[in-house]
């Protein structure tokens, strides 16, 4: 593997196509390694815009601005970091010979909801949940009925629960049916409705393909609120069966999807029973917790795998946990006080991630923690995020 200097014309050139927290750890990881980072994003200022080597802001699911930017900066690597993006336009890049990570078949499949979904279960035999499509309302409300209540609803192409919502009782079918075209990244369309898993807990299982082969990482357990994580850990306890089954099941979809680089794969786990969700080719936002529980995070394992370096080993710390810190508010101005006593115990780390404004509730920074358990390391974490004094000031025009 051969690196050139950023900024020279033999540089190697990773265009970013999304610039949020996950991107901007991409991005230091890659320049780490001298990689030359370009950061594409819908709003300027993103995160990983503000330490990459220059930037563009585009509507990325506008194939035409896609084609047009990876034509002006021809990157040695195109690196999906968001869902929204005009997937047909890198399998068209791809077959022109970029190399998009971990495959352009990979940022297509995943990005939509029935296609995984279908890949998963019906080409690979994966225990997945119930599961029906539904184009308009109709379509919707026979769906929920095959199903049945309780299920969940989510838009085909969605992320971070974007327009996702569980309906509990008859009285919240339209309500979800509503959220749904409301939330989705394309906007509104096809739905998905699946039955309700009846689980003991979720999981993320961390999976790098890399030049030596597949590498799992510690279980991560984690908490969401409406499909939005809140706080992760690990290791998530799991008995050897399911931790075996889990490993299967990431192995199989990884194989299926290819390419280099760390997907996150996301399951139910019920005793010694486990059931796909979904899988992201991309740094997941419940894996933030590897920036302290081990040696490589997964944004360090992401940028060794599609670079083609070797991992010979992962070195895992100790139980550890993250705590997502969220804004709620319509501001441009956000201000973090009380960082001294935030970080007053040892083994805290904080990252505030420089999002440039918030307009609802968007996630603006993570509290990590390592103690002798994960319960402990959540109660670390949670005693740190109290510390801390947000103050939202207004809009500046």
């Amino acid at each position: 593997m051969k690196i050139g200097t950023p900024l020279s014309s033999i540089a190697t050139r990773a265009l970013l196509l999304g610039s949020g927290e996950l991107g901007k750890e991409i991005a230091i990881e890659l320049q780490r390694y001298g990689v030359e980072v370009i950061a594409c994003d819908k709003y300027p200022n993103a995160p990983a815009m503000q330490i990459a080597h220059r930037c563009h802001v585009f509507n990325m699911l506008d194939g035409d601005a896609l084609r047009a930017v990876i034509e002006q900066e021809k990157p040695s690597l195109i690196i999906p970091e968001v869902e929204a993006i005009a997937t047909p336009v890198l399998v068209e890049m791809e077959e022109q010979g970029y190399r998009v990570i971990p495959t352009a078949k990979a940022a297509f499949l995943t990005m939509n909801r029935e296609a995984i979904r279908r890949l998963a279960a019906e080409d690979l035999g994966l225990p997945t949940a119930r599961y029906q499509f539904a184009d308009d309302h109709d379509q919707f409300i026979m769906a929920v009925q095959n199903i049945g209540i309780p299920c969940v609803v989510k838009p085909i192409m969605s992320s971070s629960g974007h327009g996702q919502s569980t309906i509990k009782c008859e009285a919240d079918i339209e309500k979800a049916w509503h959220i749904s075209q409301e939330g989705g990244r394309a906007g509104a369309g096809r739905v998905i409705v699946e039955g309700f898993v009846q689980f003991d807990y979720e999981i993320t299982l961390l999976t790098v393909r890399h030049c030596a082969g597949t590498t799992m990482l510690e279980p991560i357990g984690h908490h969401q609120v409406d499909g939005d994580y809140r706080e992760s850990w690990q290791p998530q306890a799991m008995s050897l069966v399911a931790k075996a089954k889990a490993n299967d099941i990431a192995k199989a979809i990884t194989d299926a999807l290819g390419g280099y680089g760390i997907f996150g794969v996301e399951m139910f786990v019920c005793g010694d029973e486990v059931i796909f969700s979904e899988v992201s080719p991309r740094p997941h936002d419940t894996g933030m917790v590897t920036m302290i529980s081990q040696d490589l995070s997964e944004f360090g394992l992401h940028a060794r795998a599609i670079l083609g370096l070797p991992i010979p080993e992962v070195r895992f710390y100790g139980p550890s946990a993250s705590k997502a810190i969220v804004i709620e508010g319509d501001t441009n101005h956000v201000e973090f006080d009380g960082l001294e006593n935030v970080l007053a115990q040892p083994g805290t780390q904080l990252r505030l991630f420089g999002k440039p404004e918030v307009c609802g509730h968007r996630r603006f920074g993570v509290i990590l923690a390592t103690a002798e358990s994960t319960q402990l390391a959540l109660q670390k974490a949670e005693q740190a995020y109290n510390q801390l004094q947000v103050n939202i000031l207004p809009r500046e025009l």
